[in-house]
């Protein structure tokens, strides 16, 4: 094959990867059925919609840089402090607190990516954890502005667009969140079947090969750094509206961990796999924790377990196995 020929195909090849398929129009019309078939659990659909984003934030980085983190907490707990803070001192208008929120994740997460991604391994791991605990423990010292140990309250939230208020059953909660989640999808979408996603897939799978062809490699990681980082802010903006209190838990490094356990689950670097992971973590929880409130943990380590052992890609790398072995016996 010519370069003359090579260049339109692998064009080609990125457009069709690009366009919109059926199937993945099963996510949005599950997400509003259940708008309408369970309505008493919008709270906590509201609750999976953003542990959906910010898993989505962890894949990007994760899945496609191959950039291993257990701080991603960091920036979702910024995230939710910036809107908490603007509710608390007299902003308590959603969209533009949204907005801020990502942005001040974004800030931190390149002047923390700048530093923290000239390393590699365990040295990056244990880099991205100390920011999470040293933004913990800063939250905690400032107590007289974050609330400390007992949470940063009296917020309050204005209804989104001016009229749609927030309500005990989570109703608006969920819509508001579903929506928000559909805008970080397209975006997702969008980077990572563009040239720029295919270059972090590339430094993913050989970072020697890509610098040796020109790649800014160090740039391209940074970038993806930072606009995950300002994913996770959104999350974390969401949460703080939605429930309307902020937790020092917002910055804690079990956040993180269970957002890459719900990835996991569902498969990462896939990009449907937070919303396959995290409804399936969520409620595997919500059930065990009602079923055996003491020892709920261990059924949750055991599924985990399970998927590790037997589905190595995740719920949709079983799929795929699935899909490969019908498509044999036929």
């Amino acid at each position: 094959m010519t370069s003359e020929t090579a260049a339109p195909l692998a064009v080609e090849a990125l457009v069709r990867g690009h366009r919109l398929r059926l199937v993945e129009i099963a996510p949005w019309l599950i997400g509003g059925l259940a708008y309408f078939l369970f309505p008493d659990y919008l709270a906590l659909g509201a609750q999976i919609l953003i542990g959906i984003i910010f898993s989505l934030s962890l894949d990007l980085i994760l899945g496609y840089a191959g950039i291993v983190t257990l701080g991603q907490a960091a920036f979702f707990g910024a995230g939710a402090y910036t809107a908490g803070l603007l509710a608390a001192h007299g902003w308590g208008e959603p969209l533009s607190a949204l907005v801020a929120a990502g942005a001040v994740a974004a800030i931190l997460g390149l002047i923390s990516g700048a530093i923290i991604l000239r390393t590699r391994g365990l040295t990056l791991l244990m880099l991205t954890l100390m920011i999470s605990f040293m933004l913990q423990e800063a939250a905690n010292k400032a107590g007289s502005i974050t609330g400390g140990a007992d949470g940063l309250q009296g917020m309050a939230v204005w209804p989104v667009l001016g009229v749609f208020h927030f309500d005990l059953y989570g109703r608006t909660a969920y819509l508001y969140c579903l929506a928000v989640l559909f805008l970080a999808w397209l975006a997702a979408r969008r980077i990572v079947h563009s040239p720029f996603g295919r270059s972090l897939t590339g430094i993913r799978e050989n970072e020697a090969r890509m610098h040796a062809i020109g790649s800014p490699v160090f740039g391209r990681r940074l970038v993806i750094y930072t606009i995950a980082a300002a994913f996770a802010g959104v999350a974390g903006a969401l949460l703080a509206q939605t429930t309307q209190f902020v937790a020092l838990e917002v910055l804690s490094f079990e956040r993180s961990g269970a957002g890459l356990i719900m990835l996991i689950i569902g498969g990462v670097g896939r990009l449907y796999g937070p919303f396959i992971g995290v409804p399936l973590y969520m409620i595997a929880q919500d059930r065990f924790a009602q079923a055996d409130p003491v020892y709920w943990d261990f059924w949750i380590g055991l599924l985990l377990i399970l998927v590790v052992v037997f589905a190595r890609g995740g719920v949709l790398g079983l799929a795929d196995q699935l899909r490969r072995r019908l498509r044999r016996t036929r």
